[in-house]
């Protein structure tokens, strides 16, 4: 049976969420493979709105198993306030249908204070982190110091775990004019939450290997979007783990082999949050038109997204850094009623053309888009189903981001409801 990796192949908000729960249909296993609750999913099922952010999408559809796999960064506090709010909408969640990696790192308190403490202190440009803690959980656990899921079964290795963490930290608090962490507060609070984690926690990559060879199909989620990654996005203005396709093997301890098929989201527009480069982003009526129609504001921190022009430069990159085998395009009805559309198909930088984002901070700032226009469409394809709902002009609009990005629209969402997606190539097809 087919495998799928969903990856957000811009700057995140493309729609994952929508996609994946769409595609949980058929999957008989989600599992998460990176970031934390740093990045948010919003899902739209038969008019109730569930938002999520550090579960898997698929936890709200039902018979399925959802996974939190190693490469994700786990606030166990988070945790229970997100299982009780689903359970509060009527979602089903036991060890049976929620299972968490034993060699996950936790996110701790101290991770939270030190994000955002850093973050206020800088004199330099800010990375727009959301201040939840990912970053410094991240850096502990490449510091081998991290407190992870499997370490709260034992309190002797729990102390030493913490013991370890706070040589580190502590010192990192005097220099930025913090207190030291009150420890037996620390393990006092591990020791209550414990109990919520354990429940679930697992050994994720064998039960993986063993649905895979069972012949289940798997649905590997990511958090956030590409040009965020650690290493190809825009550094430094990136988050803190790998988000390319790749990390679906490291971030839940399946082979790389597994993966069939690598599914792209990619919305009809561009946003960002935060801070960095963004050559398309558009600072007039037609940018505050897009933010406005597509209600471009965060799920996680309520912010407001930057909005631009599709960059096909970008999602190009992607494809190829991620193994791109088809897209989903999302929020095409947000483009209804624009009378000529611009796609930025290069870059302009000291008199020279570019057809891809240099690696160098300098340089991404100082490029400029080059455009392309296309005729606009009048009539509305919200809600479409089929590829004979939409305007003609919107059916170039998609061929023609085809042709810029090499690569196919395998899905074509029309609206956040689940069942307004046209199917073009199914990502499960053997």
């Amino acid at each position: 049976m087919a495998n799928v990796v969903v990856v957000g192949a811009q700057w995140g908000d493309e729609g994952k969420g929508k996609i994946v729960d769409w595609l949980s249909e058929r999957a008989d296993v989600i599992a998460r493979f990176q970031g934390g609750h740093n990045a948010g999913h919003t899902l739209v099922i038969d008019g109730t709105v569930f938002k999520l952010s550090l579960l898997p999408s698929g936890i709200v559809r039902g018979g399925k198993l959802s996974v939190i796999g190693n490469g994700v960064v786990l606030d166990p506090w988070h945790l229970k306030k997100e299982i009780a709010q689903l359970r509060g909408q009527g979602v089903t969640i036991t060890p049976e249908t929620l299972m968490i990696a034993e060699n996950t790192p936790l996110i701790l308190p101290i991770h939270g204070e030190l994000d955002r403490a850093r973050e206020s202190a800088t004199n330099v440009a800010k990375i727009g982190t959301t201040g939840r803690g990912i970053g410094p959980a991240y850096e502990d656990k490449v510091g081998r110091r991290s407190v992870r899921v499997a370490d709260l079964a034992d309190p002797a290795t729990l102390e030493e775990r913490v013991d370890r963490a706070l040589v580190h930290h502590d010192a990192l608090r005097r220099g930025l004019g913090l207190e030291p962490v009150d420890r037996a507060r620390l393990l006092a609070d591990l020791r209550e939450i414990a109990p919520v984690v354990l429940e679930y926690a697992a050994p994720v990559w064998k039960i993986l290997n063993e649905k895979r060879r069972a012949g289940k199909r798997i649905l590997f989620e990511g958090a956030q979007g590409a040009l965020l990654d650690i290493d190809f996005g825009t550094y430094p203005f990136v988050t803190s783990s790998n988000v390319i396709a790749g990390q679906a093997a490291t971030g839940t301890g399946i082979g790389p082999g597994a993966i069939d098929f690598v599914l792209g989201i990619v919305k009809a527009y561009t946003t960002r949050v935060g801070e960095g480069p963004f050559p398309a982003e558009l600072h007039d009526a037609d940018g505050q038109r897009l933010g406005e129609r597509g209600h471009e504001f965060g799920t996680v921190t309520g912010r407001k997204r930057r909005c631009g022009w599709f960059d096909a430069v970008l999602v190009r990159q992607t494809c190829a850094t991620s193994g791109v085998n088809g897209i989903a395009f999302t929020k095409l009805d947000v483009l209804d009623g624009f009378e000529t559309l611009k796609i930025c198909i290069g870059y302009e930088l000291d008199g020279t053309r570019l057809d891809y984002l240099p690696t160098a901070a300098d340089a991404q700032s100082r490029c400029t888009p080059i455009y392309e226009e296309m005729p606009g469409w009048s009539q509305s394809t919200e809600g479409a189903r089929s590829w004979a709902d939409l305007p003609a002009e919107a059916i170039k609009y998609v061929r023609r981001v085809e042709e810029l990005i090499g690569c196919p629209v395998a899905l074509l969402s029309t609206s956040p409801e689940r069942e307004d997606t046209i199917l073009v190539t199914d990502p499960f097809a053997d």
